[in-house]
């Protein structure tokens, strides 16, 4: 069981990529991401809200922090993809967001002062390198001759944001339990998005898109984090974070069985490539190991 909740967190995040992909030409980027944390404030605020007002006077001094944090981390974030999956297919958003757990630990070396292992420097090569023969197609000479496309980059930048966010929540240490500090940066981020929620050409809600918003709301914003949290409880950081990698699997997955998309040899050298370059990233010489438990 302690394994099996933040496994189904990697599930409903990998569904909420399809759903990017889903709401193309249903509903504006703009909307569906202001309606997904909205969605998401509504639940949590009969539990959160009040222990937020009891916290007030403890919140107001991390303000500031916490505002660039529901910028990062919300507004930022899932906009961009929303944006970027009207031209990058489901699969290549799971495969390009699964670079966020090595842009994490590359922005923690100036940011928190680490030191890079020669593993962690080889990881970061191969997996780099993998991203590139994905958004190549392939054919790197073609990414050589014409750039790497709006979506992709949105997609990159989507990734290098929640790292950057991740990398911050460890910087900062800002002494608020987690669900109220969260709470708090999801009221951030939902009004930033409010401009380019008044500034769309549509906003409407339909039959079509409501489940889109329901899904990505209810599911990938509240109850996929209390997963993941839960696992971070009972099975440690380290052994969590290595089930980030199935995100970029299953995605893959549930677009060739709910969007009909095709995995091509590109996916599979590009995905295995950064997958192989994270795991090296992430491991750890057995006299390391040996050290932590003594």
């Amino acid at each position: 069981m302690n394994l099996l909740l933040p496994v189904l967190a990697t599930l409903i995040w990998a569904a909420s990529t399809v759903v990017n992909r889903l709401s193309v030409g249903v509903i504006d980027p703009a909307a569906i991401s202001f309606y997904r944390w909205l969605t998401a404030l509504l639940v949590l605020s009969p539990v959160l809200l009040p222990r937020v007002w009891r916290l007030r006077r403890q919140i107001r001094p991390y303000l500031a922090k916490l505002w660039l944090l529901g910028l990062l981390g919300m507004s930022l974030y899932q906009s961009l993809a929303y944006f970027a999956a009207h031209t990058v297919s489901a699969t290549s958003m799971g495969l390009i967001l699964a670079t966020m757990p090595l842009l994490t630990v590359l922005l923690a070396f100036p940011v928190l002062n680490t030191r890079p292992t020669t593993t962690l420097l080889v990881g970061a090569l191969v997996s780099f390198a993998g991203l590139a023969w994905l958004l190549a197609a392939g054919d790197l000479s073609s990414l050589w001759q014409h750039g790497v496309g709006q979506g992709e980059l949105m997609m990159l930048a989507a990734s290098l944001s929640y790292a950057l966010y991740c990398v911050l929540v460890k910087r900062w240490q800002i002494p608020l339990p987690t669900w109220e500090s969260l709470y708090v940066q999801i009221i951030c981020g939902t009004l930033l998005l409010v401009p380019p929620f008044v500034l769309a050409p549509s906003i409407a809600l339909t039959a079509k898109n409501i489940p889109l918003v329901l899904f990505a709301g209810l599911f990938a914003s509240a109850l996929a984090p209390g997963l993941w949290m839960r696992g971070l409880q009972t099975l440690g950081a380290e052994k969590t974070a290595v089930l980030m990698n199935l995100v970029p699997l299953f995605t893959a997955v549930l677009a060739i069985v709910l969007l009909g998309e095709t995995l091509h040899l590109y996916h599979a050298v590009g995905g295995g490539l950064i997958l192989l370059g994270i795991g090296l990233a992430q491991w750890k010489p057995a006299r390391v190991l040996a050290r932590a438990a003594t």
